[in-house]
């Protein structure tokens, strides 16, 4: 057999074993999986995000965002939480991360936890949990996650940089990241919706508005109308002020969003790549015609299945003491 021949091979097993692993490791997860060690610890995490929800609703969005962003690096493991240190870089601290928002959120609610069941739950589950509530609170659907995720020990802040898809993506650079996650082109056009909620700064857009091609143009792709709305709003160069993501109602969680995208006027390069794709454009005009019908259904769908996304369980990772800190 030739070396090529014995390197495929190789590379198919390699492949098949990782695949293997992904899925006993998802297959670990299970609802009420802390039913027995700490049966209080989702009504501790329920009521500590409802205390904080309840006096600053527009925390939701950071907090659903943080979760997406650890799970599309190194998988749902609470890299995210992780503080950066002498020696490296974490992943909060690379630029896509340098927005969010709520940490303080998380370590409370870890906190509370901690005092009625110490060592027993993880980091990564409480985001998980915490994603949900918020979002649930704010008028946003409800769903059932899955638990028993453990906390990764690793975090570096490039890997944020490589896996976390831009807001000036394209669709074909959207699929492929999707995809490497085991996510469906259904699942990035739902849980794009997730939009619905939040602000952004002018920096993450204003390429759009001013230097599209690097010919001082505005992307083509964008309703001129709108356009003219948020130059009034945005300045070249301006890196500190904030629009929402979905006008008029950045604090609820709805369909409009699919509304917005429609009729050109999506915030981001990434919103608008999905009119670039039939099954993705097919999505938009759904929902901006039946006002996110059952939007809510499938978010809550598609956020179980980002929600097992490299996960680590069993004895692999850990329990953190302190979300921000690896043990020590």
């Amino acid at each position: 057999m030739s070396s090529q021949k014995l390197f495929s091979a190789f590379f198919l097993q390699v492949i098949l074993a990782t695949l293997v692993l992904g899925v006993a490791n998802v297959q670990c997860l299970k609802l009420g999986f802390y039913k027995k060690t700490c049966p209080a610890a989702e009504d501790i995490v329920r009521k500590t995000t409802a205390q904080y929800i309840s006096k600053a609703p527009t925390l939701a969005a950071p907090l659903l965002r943080m979760h997406f962003h650890d799970c599309f690096v190194r998988g749902c493991d609470g890299s995210v939480l992780l503080n950066s240190t002498k020696n490296n870089q974490a992943e909060k601290d690379a630029i896509p991360n340098l927005s969010l928002r709520g940490y303080h959120v998380i370590d409370a609610a870890k906190s509370a936890v901690e005092k009625k069941c110490p060592g027993v739950v993880s980091c990564a589950d409480i985001l998980a949990l915490v994603a949900r509530d918020a979002v649930s609170m704010i008028s946003g659907p409800y769903w059932k996650v899955p638990t028993g995720r453990r906390d990764g020990k690793v975090s570096v802040a490039l890997e944020a940089l490589i896996n976390l898809p831009p807001p000036f993506a394209n669709i074909t650079q959207l699929k492929s990241m999707f995809h490497s996650k085991g996510l469906s082109v259904k699942d990035l056009a739902v849980l794009s919706g997730g939009h619905t909620i939040g602000i952004s700064h002018c920096s993450s857009f204003t390429n759009r508005l001013y230097n599209f091609t690097g010919k001082g143009d505005t992307d083509p792709s964008m309703d001129p109308n709108y356009v003219i709305q948020l130059k009034k709003k945005c300045r070249p160069g301006d890196v500190t002020t904030i629009v929402e993501m979905d006008p008029g109602s950045f604090k609820t969680f709805d369909g409009d969003y699919y509304t917005m995208v429609a009729k050109r006027r999506g915030l981001f390069q990434s919103d608008a790549a999905l009119l670039d794709d039939v099954q993705t454009r097919k999505y938009v005009k759904l929902h901006s015609f039946s006002h996110g019908k059952s939007f809510g259904k499938d978010f809550a769908a598609s956020m179980v299945k980002m929600g097992k996304v490299g996960v680590l369980t069993g004895k692999a990772g850990g329990i953190r003491k302190y979300c921000a800190f690896v043990n020590k």
